[in-house]
């Protein structure tokens, strides 16, 4: 498979270890290609574990370090009426981690004030802010509990404590090396380094999750409730992009979207899962990903997140409809902006810039809550790390979304001495600069970059999970790749190379996507139109394959990511 593809990446196929997918295959009654799947992706976990997500795969909250302290601080704040407001950050994790733990309040009948504070992107930033703590000690808050936000706000924790305010933290993002606020009250973070929890990689809302699974612990309703939360959990955490080979994030996802296909739900869920076009009884991890999530994102990068936080908090279903209608407008025009940057952003590109940079005014586009999209598009196309920045006068932020060489925070660590702030994860990171600093950014990125990517010049790779030709394409084939799941980060849906397909159609669809007719299913290349012209004759396609629910119907359908001439087979 040694040919560059229309993308100009090098196919290679993923290592098989044929006897240990023999194994598998007969074992458990698997169709080969699902067998040899299974023998790559299930690693340390036995096929039992990784095809069966339970309850039983998460783990007791009570080996979380912090967690007892947390839970004897909250039920002492309920039972004394103290005023407890919760804390967290403005995308999907922050909103369903506030939402939990509302809820958790509400059942334990806080008879207190219970309040919620997200902050506003762009008035107050990210994170827990000294102000955030001074406001909530203005207002007579006697407890915070911040989610997704916190561990590495020393200077609002400590501030809330010289105000008599206690702080909370129930968050995941501890950098390595890294120290939690030591004036907090209780940390609860799976990466800090004196807690033993088996599962570093929860969530922000998986942690909340857990709190609520001990503030709820002898409640006579306590299994429904955790079940109908478990559905905020799963939304949060495929949004975050998590890892999903952890049977405990599997099965928080996989138990989440089993309780989202069975209804009723509240008329704010019922409302969004509408407006996303969503199939009651066929949501998946991707409807998540690409349908649900970007809408509760659109709030919080383009306005006030608190309007995710009141729509799932609605009870009246006509009022829901309408307030989920106007979270759609907002994703709409979230989606107009990108569109217009990614334009803008690519004219500004240099191609031989192995990290690219670019940035530009707020008010000619560059909107701050959008570089971050904009920044994983451009990534994808060029393959290399990108960086998007959005100026307001004298300063500028923005956004990394790094290639699995390159470590965007250590990358930007580098730069410590040209940054106000900065943090994120290894894909993903952000950053606030001094306009007059940004072209020494720019040049020490790239100079970052070349020092450390590999230095060879080869195509990137593609690789692929299994070679099927397109007669083994059929419905049951999906049906078994399904069982997978949940797929996500670090469990991708197999990627598969069709082999020597002879297109029977292609059509754009919209602008930018392209449909294109096979024999035993459709098949969509989004924003692949601009190959239409060269799928002539016998082609290879890589893409996932899974069903599209649209009005009832149920189709077999194959996502292309790549294709090529089809490779031809050595003359004897």
């Amino acid at each position: 498979m040694d040919s560059l593809s229309l993308t100009g990446r090098r196919w290679l196929l993923a290592p098989n270890e044929a006897e240990v997918a023999n194994t598998l295959q007969q074992q458990h009654q698997l169709h080969p290609l699902v067998a040899r799947c299974l023998s790559q992706s299930a690693g340390r976990h036995t096929p039992e574990e990784w095809l069966n997500p339970s309850w039983d795969q998460l783990h007791s909250p009570e080996q979380m370090y912090g967690l007892p302290q947390a839970v004897d601080r909250i039920r002492r704040a309920i039972h004394d009426g103290e005023s407890i407001r919760i804390v967290t950050d403005y995308d999907v994790d922050g909103t369903t981690s506030s939402l939990i733990l509302q809820h958790t309040m509400r059942i334990l009948k806080a008879s207190g004030p219970l309040s919620y504070h997200i902050p506003h992107r762009f008035d107050e930033g990210y994170g827990f802010s000294v102000r955030a703590a001074e406001r909530a000690a203005e207002d007579g808050v006697q407890l915070i509990i911040t989610a997704d936000i916190g561990v590495r706000d020393h200077d609002a924790v400590t501030r809330a404590q010289e105000l008599g305010v206690d702080v909370i933290v129930c968050d995941h993002h501890l950098p390595d090396g890294g120290s939690p606020p030591e004036h907090a009250y209780a940390v609860l973070c799976p990466p800090q380094a004196s807690c033993s929890y088996p599962n570093p990689a929860l969530a922000a809302c998986g942690v909340s999750l857990k709190l609520a699974t001990a503030l709820l612990n002898g409640h006579p309703k306590a299994n429904a409730i955790l079940n109908s939360m478990c559905k905020l959990a799963a939304i949060g955490t495929v949004a975050d992009v998590v890892s999903l080979a952890s049977l405990e994030n599997r099965a928080i996802v996989a138990l989440g979207i089993k309780s989202l296909n069975e209804p009723p739900h509240a008329p704010g869920l019922q409302a969004l899962l509408n407006i996303a076009g969503l199939q009651i009884g066929h949501i998946t991890a991707a409807d998540i990903g690409f349908r649900v999530a970007p809408r509760i994102n659109a709030a919080g990068r383009l306005d006030s997140a608190t309007a995710v936080i009141e729509l799932l908090n609605e009870r009246d279903p006509i009022q829901a409809a309408r307030m989920a209608t106007e979270l759609d407008q907002v994703n709409q025009r979230r989606r107009n902006v990108q569109d217009r940057l990614i334009l803008q952003a690519t004219d500004e590109m240099d191609p031989e810039s192995g990290f690219g940079l670019v940035w530009g005014p707020e008010s000619d586009g560059w909107h701050r809550g959008v570089v971050g999209i904009v920044a994983a598009k451009l990534r994808d196309k060029t393959h290399r790390p990108m960086a998007i920045a959005s100026v307001q006068g004298d300063w500028a932020r923005g956004s990394v979304r790094s290639t699995p060489e390159t470590h965007a925070v250590k990358a930007l660590e580098s730069a410590a001495h040209l940054l106000e702030r900065f943090g994120g994860h290894p894909a993903a990171a952000g950053f606030t600069v001094r306009t007059s600093n940004l072209p020494a950014l720019r040049d020490h990125l790239t100079a970052y970059a070349l020092q450390h990517q590999p230095n060879d010049t080869t195509a990137p790779e593609l690789v692929l999970s299994a070679e099927i030709p397109e007669s083994s394409l059929h419905e049951n084939l999906v049906a078994e790749v399904q069982r997978l799941g949940p797929f996500g980060k670090e469990n991708p849906s197999p990627l598969l190379a069709v082999t020597s397909v002879n297109p029977e159609w292609t059509r754009v669809m919209g602008k930018n996507h392209l449909k294109i007719g096979l024999g035993p299913m459709e098949a969509v290349w989004w924003n692949g139109a601009g190959y239409a012209s060269q799928l002539n004759g016998l082609i290879d396609l890589a893409g996932t394959i899974g069903f599209h629910h649209w009005r009832g119907q149920k189709q077999a359908r194959l996502t292309i990511e790549d294709a090529r001439p089809a490779t031809q087979p050595d003359p004897e």
